[in-house]
């Protein structure tokens, strides 16, 4: 075997986790990242002029992402509103799939275990985006966890991202910088000896672990910063020049158009699409080809005499 050895700093797309206490800023921080579209999971994105997909079902978030990955949409960014929705997503499609109400209801923890290896898959999806050179930021939400460390004498409590504990170690390996935000709080003693909040309205960004918060950088940028999108701009550096955004089906006002134009080729055959797409994890049962995700239904309208054979064979 040859080896190929390399020096030096790799430049690349990179992976950002913004996560912090409500109303911080974390979406409005997230909408100043290189050129972005956003996967509205939470619809917290209302109050920004940016491009969005509004994301309803897992499938449709599968989906999204790797037609989003081919890279012909010339965005520079995408940026996942928010990670701890998403996996609301997760569980809902898995005990669908699993015809339960919770995923309690698989003993021994192994509902929330297979559920942390769907995240699993989906982060190497996002793999794919940083591969099309696009830089992914994930936004989510801030927990306070109680912390018991086995060389500490008392617990503490400390903000980590609210995602269950199957979830959280995947999300924060994958990432390269977790950034946690929050408003800077000063204690000060009062004149009766009691302790008392001052400030509240300085808004800061964390970069690096302490023990009162989860934060991670593999930069050098400093431990903590105001903020302001000004303060880690370094990192988005320009990778290549991003294609301008075009009009596609699945974004636009066309997804109407796409529906009527299929419907030509799969109504003749509306049973036998229907269960394929069932079978296939595209709809569920109670639900036509139509309520596809966009994306799919896009890949299906560029192929449909290909999709047929494939639904024909599948019923053989």
């Amino acid at each position: 075997m040859k080896l190929n050895i390399v020096t030096g700093k790799i430049q690349r797309p990179q992976r950002v986790c913004f996560y912090g206490v409500e109303s911080v800023g974390k979406t409005t921080l997230a909408a100043k990242v290189p050129n972005p579209v956003f996967l509205d999971v939470e619809k917290g994105s209302a109050h920004l002029d940016v491009p969005r997909q509004e994301i309803t079902t897992w499938t449709e978030l599968l989906e999204v992402v790797k037609e989003l990955a081919s890279g012909s949409y010339g965005y520079g960014s995408v940026v996942l509103d928010s990670i701890d929705w998403a996996e609301r997503l997760n569980h809902a499609d898995l005990c669908e799939i699993k015809k339960i109400k919770s995923l309690e209801e698989i003993p021994y923890g192994k509902g929330f275990t297979m559920a942390a290896e769907r995240m699993a898959r989906f982060l190497n999806d996002l793999d794919r985006l940083v591969d099309a050179g696009i830089h992914v930021v994930l936004i989510g939400h801030a927990q306070v966890k109680r912390q018991e460390p086995p060389d500490q004498v008392q617990a503490f409590d400390r903000y980590e991202l609210k995602l269950t504990k199957q979830a959280s170690p995947l999300v924060k390996e994958w990432v390269d910088h977790l950034f946690f935000l929050n408003f800077k709080t000063r204690i000060v003693e009062s004149d009766s000896g009691k302790a008392k909040g001052r400030g509240g309205k300085e808004r800061v960004i964390y970069t690096t672990h302490a023990a009162a918060y989860d934060a991670k950088t593999r930069s050098d940028l400093a431990d903590e910063l105001p903020l302001d999108y000004a303060s880690i701009a370094s990192l988005f550096g320009v990778v290549k020049a991003p294609a301008k955004p075009v009009a596609v089906e699945i974004l636009g006002r066309e997804h109407k158009e796409t529906k009527a134009a299929l419907a030509v080729y799969l109504e003749p055959h509306e049973a036998a699409v229907n269960a394929w797409c069932i079978a296939n994890g595209k709809i569920t049962e109670g639900k036509t080809w139509r309520d596809m995700p966009p994306a799919f239904l896009a890949r299906v309208q560029q192929r449909p005499e290909d999709f047929l054979k494939a639904v024909a064979a599948a019923a053989a």
